[in-house]
């Protein structure tokens, strides 16, 4: 019989293995086999071990459930009880959590999947920057999957064959392929994708994964959680930016998302509507495990957070991983030899055209743009500013002036960890001629920091923030309404509602009459109060003007408060004695004794008889109602 006991769970065990499919960054996937109890952290160590990562904490795993919905996958959880969709399991591997400083990664390894997730970025329209920024990016992208341009291997439109932007027009192709030609020779693979990281996280919109929402006027605006704090886009501007530190809650109810924090002394309440409750969920996760990681200084400081405000409802979550400073210590402890990094090779991408020298194909069909647009080509020779008109929309809130000085702080320590960096790499790159490394900041962007200290909404492109449909938390093509279909319900938007209120004299004298009727029940209470408050000082100092009456008050506390102090002490050690069958030798003496025995049999279990009927009775009341 033991034998039959020790071998069924095994049995059983076998026909519970599920197959798991997990997409890489190069759109590479590896494979693996779970129990019905794996949790999410034996995928991420697997992966992780797969690639020899240590740096594994900016990384997660995310999936799509049956109705569309992304989530990130929970270490703690099992894998099965969180995945919705049908056997086999698929699932991508991404970044996470954006390094706030990418110069402080410790592994060129750990620096590369941070590249092929900026890629990534750019392709679907997540990473928007103005025009010289995603010439630069474009560059360094070609000059560390191409090398150095060779005029007899590269024709003289090598670049319009691959599809790096979403709206790639022939003006920033030649640009890319002109900073490329000049700027960029002689760097390595290495040392290329070093600038990209150094140039794309000082962009507005790095680290952004865009959740769509509409907010109070029906106006589309995608939110995002960065390290510096919580943002909002509209158009081709970032018109919030409130940071971590004056976040001081962050909840939802259905498919409303609240922001609470406070700015300018001021309490901010900023409220949005997403398409599905899913989809409000999902957004109060990613803000609190952004919250913790970037805000908390150790792992023990993350709480458990609720999304309501009353006790039982709503639901409850907590972060489990490590901090943003938790993971730089550890990086800069890391001692072991640099791990060998695998480049993906012509042709493992499906993404985007991945770039190689040694297998350029030249009459490829480009790809098609992830965002529909118009033929920017001509519009490129048309206009040579290349900019386009966008509604200006009204920005919620000024942003801080004191944004500037701290951008620059941090510039220059950037520049120096870069340089140190930098010279690390350059010895094992083959170089033809100096390296030339553009600064930080490009003189370009001096006028976005002058609107930024302006207190107006600030300009980070000449397009409009749209990422691509496949990045939306429900997919939605362009062509069949884009973000805007995510909303389309019979029921009337919150917007429209607001609308018609201003818009109907009898709503409004409605609207009115019920303001008056609560003005005039507030006066009510506060004259109650007052009158309450009144009579509570009188009786106050009738007591303390009367020497005898405040010691007979005082006597009667100490009593009352001796009292509960016994019976505190008395009313557990009786229960222990009654009901307990715990044989301690004093106890036994105790309960051996006559009075004891009398107490218990004429007192005590008339008594439990009595309450356990009158409880009874009350629970039948309750169930026949």
């Amino acid at each position: 019989m033991k034998m039959l006991r020790f071998r069924s769970p095994s049995i059983r065990s076998l026909d519970q293995e599920v197959l798991c499919t997990i997409r890489l960054l190069d759109d590479s996937e590896i494979s693996c086999t779970i129990q019905k109890e794996t949790k999410g952290q034996f995928l991420l160590d697997h992966v992780c071990n797969h690639y020899n990562l240590l740096e594994k904490d900016y990384f997660g795993i995310r999936y799509v459930d049956p109705e569309k919905q992304r989530h990130w996958l929970e270490p703690n959880k099992p894998v099965v009880k969180q995945m919705k969709s049908l056997q086999p399991f698929t699932m991508c591997f991404r970044v996470k959590f954006y390094p706030h400083e990418p110069m402080k990664i410790k592994e060129e390894l750990t620096r590369y999947l941070l590249y092929l997730q900026l890629k990534r970025d750019i392709y679907h329209g997540r990473l928007l920057c103005p025009f010289a920024e995603a010439a630069y990016l474009g560059a360094c992208i070609a000059q560390a999957e191409l090398g150095d341009y060779d005029p007899e291997e590269h024709p003289s439109d090598y670049i319009r064959d691959f599809k790096l932007f979403p709206k790639q027009s022939l003006k920033l192709e030649r640009k890319i392929m002109e900073i490329h030609k000049n700027e960029l020779r002689g760097q390595c693979a290495a040392l290329a994708e070093l600038n990209m990281l150094q140039r794309a996280h000082s962009l507005e919109t790095y680290g952004v994964d865009p959740h769509p929402c509409k907010d109070f006027t029906g106006s589309t605006a995608f939110l995002g959680f960065t390290a510096t704090g919580f943002v909002v886009f509209q158009g081709n501007k970032r018109i919030h930016l409130l940071k971590w530190g004056d976040v001081s809650k962050l909840k939802f109810e259905g498919k409303t998302f609240y922001v609470i924090g406070v700015q300018k002394e001021k309490k901010l309440v900023l409220t949005f509507h997403t398409s599905t409750p899913a989809a409000c969920k999902h957004l109060w996760k990613c803000g609190v495990e952004n919250q913790a990681f970037y805000k908390c200084a150790k792992s023990s400081q993350i709480k458990t957070v609720s999304s309501s405000n009353i006790f039982f409802k709503g639901s409850r979550f907590r972060y489990s991983g490590k901090v943003a400073k938790e993971v730089i210590e550890a990086s800069s402890k890391i001692q072991r030899d640099p791990p060998e990094v695998h480049r993906a090779q012509f042709g493992q991408s499906r993404s985007f055209n991945s770039l190689s020298h040694k297998n350029l194909i030249m009459n490829m069909e480009p790809l098609v743009p992830a965002l529909p647009s118009t033929n920017e080509y001509e519009e490129a020779a048309a206009d040579p500013a290349g900019v386009v008109a966008v509604k200006d929309p009204v920005p919620l809130s000024p942003l801080e002036p004191s944004a500037a000085s701290a951008a620059d702080t941090e510039q220059s320590c950037a520049e120096r960890r870069s340089s140190s960096l930098i010279n690390d790499l350059q010895p094992h790159c083959v170089s033809m001629e100096t390296p030339y490394l553009p600064p930080l900041t490009p003189k370009a962007e001096d006028g976005l920091e002058e609107d930024d200290e302006g207190g107006g909404a600030l300009t980070i492109s000449e397009l409009a923030y749209s990422p691509c449909a496949s990045m939306l938390p429900t997919p939605v093509e362009d062509s069949q309404g884009g973000v805007n279909q995510l909303f389309s319900s019979p029921v009337q938007s919150p917007a429209r509602l607001l609308r018609e209120l201003h818009a109907d004299p009898d709503i409004q004298a409605q609207l009115e009459a019920e303001r008056e009727r609560d003005r005039e029940f507030e006066r009510t209470r506060l004259a109650a109060r007052s009158r309450m408050s009144g009579v509570l000082a009188s009786s106050l100092r009738l007591l303390s003007s009367n020497e005898r009456v405040n010691t007979w008050v005082l006597g009667v506390a100490r009593f009352v408060a001796v009292l509960m102090g016994v019976l505190l002490i008395t009313v557990p050690t009786l229960l222990l004695l009654l009901e307990s069958d715990i044989d301690v030798s004093f106890l036994h003496e105790i309960r051996q004794t006559p009075e004891f025995e009398q107490f218990h049999y004429e007192y005590y279990c008339p008594l439990r008889r009595w309450i356990l009927c009158k409880i009874s009775m009350a629970m039948e009341n309750l169930w026949s109602d």
